[in-house]
């Protein structure tokens, strides 16, 4: 596990290397696009962080100055990076990524924002104990780092064990102070082969969370699992039910988590049918209890390519969620799509209205989705090759509208190369964007861009960013707004010295 693969800054040279590639051979466009997915998420234990926060005001206030995370240099001997925040209030919010300690491991930090004001970063409490293979951190997913309330979080990851396999652990927030880290209850039994890690962490109220990723079982086959903590404890890991029925190929996993309430909860994620084709799955937890995994409605058919997953599952209300990700069409070209669920039932997939027009018949996806309230959500992701603008989307009493490129974004990119990365919605209509893109010089800068009153504004460099951004790759990981309307930001640059440092940035007034 590199849960560096998180950033998309770093990653925006992979997709120039690509596009040399995508033209070496005819039909090569999309396995190119694939490519270069590929090195932004590794298996994509991505998210939404909780991404899902429910709102009830309009984002207010203008975004301050963004500043390396207090603490984290003196940790960080290296690279470092913050992967995931989530905010449960106006001015209280919490994240995690990695940073390399002067040995040269990789080491798991959170921090916290207290009253608007961001704490000095720490290890993760008792994962350096863990970590006797020197290769942990909360994993490369917006959505691994969740609040139930305020200064009550969740965090997970992975760590290498004295053999060097990879394990699962989860950390808890209570009252403004972070517990020890522990490894998933039963994931080690599952794990046969050593491969595991949390994706994904969503608290639906304080010590009533849940966690997905995937491990390796005998066959050292892929499979995906959840575990849920109930009153401040967490319980046994599982298998998804169903989904070992699906997995045919034996490659599975749960990219994101997300719940409405407690014990009220959704995962989606991929596996491979028995024709070796990926397919987009979601699963349910109803008072407590996981039902079976089923592919998502109508997407087998869009998938016509055979490369479909979900990459982001929000939650505002037990059994109403949204979920997005991208298949391969009949002519290999990757599109991004959405699915509903209403009252517990997941309807069909669709392909994001005026999305295919925005494309061009190239390759597009959706990374990020947050829904407000039932039926209000937005999405946000990139579309072209090889040469990606971000778009994003909202949804509007139960009616999906059509993608626009982010607003001011075209203007800010060259040729263009950019991407959205995280959406988070306070309240209907009123959401945040971010992500990365690339200036003349190839330079990789962060963006944010606010939607209020329905209505998306122009995407902004992260203000200060620059002035930290010294070594040209710098990229907004995650984006959370909290139910007061204010949000923050967090990422990575790169130093004069060329080592990357972990940003926070947020909203003022």
């Amino acid at each position: 596990m590199n849960v560096q693969h998180g950033s998309q800054a770093r990653v925006l040279a992979c997709v120039l290397a690509a596009v040399a590639v995508a033209f070496t051979w005819a039909g090569a466009v999309a396995p190119a696009w694939s490519a270069a997915r590929g090195m932004t998420r590794g298996v994509r234990p991505p998210g939404a962080g909780d991404a899902s926060v429910i709102g009830v005001a309009r984002l207010a206030g203008s975004w301050g100055r963004a500043i390396e995370v207090p603490g984290l240099g003196a940790l960080n001997k290296r690279d470092a990076g913050v992967v995931s925040v989530s905010c449960a209030s106006a001015g209280s919010c919490a994240a995690g990524g990695y940073y390399t300690d002067r040995r040269g491991h990789q080491q798991g930090f959170v921090v916290s924002e207290r009253h608007g004001v961001w704490g000095r970063a720490i290890e993760v409490p008792g994962l350096g104990a863990l970590n006797k293979g020197g290769n942990a951190g909360v994993s490369a997913g917006v959505g691994s780092v969740s609040c139930g309330s305020a200064g009550s979080c969740a965090a997970g990851g992975s760590y290498a064990d004295a053999s060097g396999h990879s394990q699962g652990f989860v950390a808890a927030e209570r009252n403004g102070r972070w517990g020890t880290a522990i490894e998933v209850p039963g994931l080690g039994t599952l794990n046969k082969r050593g491969a595991a890690s949390v994706s994904s962490v969503s608290c639906g109220s304080a010590g009533s969370c849940a966690a997905g990723g995937s491990y390796a079982d005998a066959s050292g086959h892929s499979q995906g699992f959840v575990a849920a903590e109930r009153n401040g404890r967490w319980g046994t890991a599982i298998e998804v039910p169903g989904l070992g029925a699906l997995n045919k190929g034996g490659h599975a996993a749960v990219t994101e988590v997300s719940c409405g309430s407690a014990g009220s909860c959704a995962a989606g994620g991929d596996y491979q049918d028995r024709r070796g084709n990926q397919q987009g799955f979601v699963a349910a937890e109803r008072n407590g209890r996981w039902g079976t995994a089923i592919e998502v409605p109508g997407l087998g058919t869009l998938n016509a390519g055979g490369y479909a997953d979900v990459y982001s599952v929000s939650c505002p209300s037990a059994g109403n969620c949204a979920a997005g990700g991208d298949y391969t069409d009949g002519s290999g070209s990757g599109q991004g799509f959405v699915a509903v669920e209403r009252n517990g039932v997941w309807g069909k997939a669709i392909e994001v209205p005026g999305l295919e027009a925005l494309n061009a018949g190239f390759n597009a996806e959706v990374d990020s989705v947050s829904c407000a309230s039932a039926g209000n959500c937005a999405a946000g992701g990139a579309f072209g090759w090889p040469y990606p603008l971000g778009f994003v989307v909202s949804e509007k009493n139960g009616v999906w509208g059509r993608a626009i490129d982010v607003p001011g974004l075209a203007a800010l990119t060259y040729r263009p190369i950019a991407y959205v990365t995280s959406v988070s919605c306070a309240s209907p209509g009123n959401c945040a964007a971010g992500g990365t893109y690339a200036d003349k010089h190839y330079n990789d800068h962060g963006f944010v861009a606010v939607e209020r009153n329905g209505r998306w504004g122009t995407a902004i460099e992260v203000p200060g960013l620059g002035a930290l951004n010294k070594g040209g790759f710098a990229d907004v990981n995650s984006v959370s707004c909290a139910p007061a309307g204010t949000c923050a930001a967090g990422g990575d640059y790169s130093d004069r010295r060329g080592h990357y440092q972990g940003f926070v940035v947020s909203q003022t007034g």
